[in-house]
This record gives C-alpha cells, structure tokens and sequence, in this order.
C-alpha cells in the first residue's frame, strides 16, 4: 500500500484521502482472508454488496409508499439485479473450486470443510448460509478495521511520542526492519505491548459503534428506574467511553497508559460490545 502512494505520486509531497486508501486495503485483506487465491471474485462479489446497500440507504431515506419496492423503478431494477449477482456469483465460486476449496485455509474452505465434518445433516449450513457468513464477515469487518486504523493513525501524528515509543516497540519486538512479524510477534503486541494499548485508547475515544442496543428479558431494577420486561435499552458507548467517573477527569484526552491496568468493570470499556 505505501509503495503504491509513493509510485502514485510524481512530487516527494502529496496529499491523498487516507481514509479511502485504508478502506480499499481492509477490503483487499478481507476478501483474501474469505477467498484466498479467488479474492479478486470475492471482492467483486463485495463491491456489488456495497452498491446494494447504498440503493437500500437511498430507499429507506425516501418517503415510505406501501408496495413502491416492488415497482419495476430505475433503482429497484438495479437492486434485484445485485442480488441475484451477489447469490450467484459466490454460489459458481464454491461449485468451480470444489474439492479445492474445501481443503484451502481461507474463512470459504474452512467453514466448507467444517460443514462437511458435521455427522448430522440438520446441524450442517445450506450454501447460502455459508455465503451469508462471508458477507457478514466483510461487513462486520471492512469499516470497523478501516475506520480504526484512521483514527489511530491521526492521533499518533498529533502525538508523536507516542508514536516514537510504538515504533521503537514493533522493532524491538518484531527484530530488523526488513524481518517479517510472526503470529507470536503479533500477539506480544496486541496483548502487552504498547500497540495494543494504542488501538484500545483509539477505540475508547472513537468507538466503531455509536450505541448498543439491548432488551430486557425481565422486569430489573437500575439504580432508581424501573424497567419492564421487553424494554429496549440504547447505550450511548461514546457516552460511557468518556465518562469521567470511569476514566478520570482527563477522560477526553488520549493516554494509552490508562489501559495499563485491567479497568473495574468489564462494561466500562466495550467497542464492539461485550464480545
């Protein structure tokens, strides 16, 4: 991706839209870690998926007409297009593959190979199911990872020591500057390192879910309310993630020391909820 802007560029300085280059190269990870050498047809299978919901957006920003989505418009044309592509196109990857992939390593083959292993028909996935696990993976996975990774990128420009400390890390940890990181290099980082602590502040101050939602399965009591059964509940996460009671009067400012230590509740902290 770096060598890229750099060939991209005739000038030493440029200016590029980070946030569109990381979401590009999140995709391209993504649909290699979901179709392996097919990725090229998996991102394809994507990009229409991301046409799809755009169309959606626009349908459900618009005046409700009772009926108007089964009207053969310019845009619904477009869309039962895209979902016929979207079911098919993942549906003759399996079927070309076959054998191959159920025996490859990617997110496709495994959940095939696994699907197969199951004794019991009833608890195997239909082809679709399994198609619909590897969109749910891109969507879940693209624009949280994308979103991340900007964020984190920007506060360590405005926080330069931190970025100093993080680089000098990563080497120290991974060895020289050309030696690829392995799986053991990776975890050190994420759990105990300093980078780990990086993507935690980054996700406390700009969480990828602006709110949870739950329900309530019984009448409870929270502090002075009442909440009946079958109650939805919104929690606001940037709301807890900035809370001074929690985090310290300097809730607001980006301190990846503060996750040093194990934090007193597990709800304190909770970007992608409690998972």
């Amino acid at each position: 991706m770096l060598e890229g802007w750099g060939r991209g560029s005739k000038c030493r300085e440029f200016e590029l839209d980070v946030h569109k280059e990381l979401h590009n190269f999140t995709a391209d990870v993504i649909s290699r870690v979901a179709f392996g050498s097919c990725f090229e047809k998996g991102k394809q299978i994507f990009q229409m998926q991301e046409e799809q919901m755009h169309l959606v957006s626009i349908a459900l920003r618009s005046i409700y007409i009772p009926g108007f989505r089964f009207l053969p418009t310019k845009r619904n044309r477009k869309r039962w297009q895209l979902d016929k592509e979207i079911r098919r196109l993942p549906r003759n990857l399996i079927e070309a593959n076959g054998e191959a992939s159920e025996n490859s390593k990617n997110l496709l083959g495994l959940m095939i190979s696994s699907n197969k292993s199951q004794e019991d028909k009833k608890d195997r996935m239909t082809i679709e199911d399994i198609i619909n696990e590897c969109k749910t993976f891109y969507f879940a996975g693209k624009d949280t990872t994308a979103n991340l990774l900007t964020w984190a990128l920007l506060l360590l420009v405005l926080h330069q020591d931190w970025q100093r400390k993080a680089r000098e890390e990563i080497f120290q940890v991974c060895g020289g500057h050309h030696e690829p990181p392995n799986a053991d290099h990776l975890s050190h980082l994420k759990i105990v390192g300093l980078l780990g602590m990086i993507i935690n502040e980054t996700l406390r101050l700009y969480p990828p879910a602006v709110f949870l939602m739950r329900q309530t399965t019984k009448d409870v009591r929270l502090g002075g309310l009442e909440i009946p059964s079958d109650t939805q509940l919104y929690m606001p996460t940037i709301t807890v993630h900035r809370d001074t009671q929690i985090w310290g009067e300097d809730a607001h400012r980006f301190d990846p020391s503060r996750f040093i230590e194990q934090r007193m509740h597990l709800a304190s902290f909770f970007p992608f909820g409690l998972g």
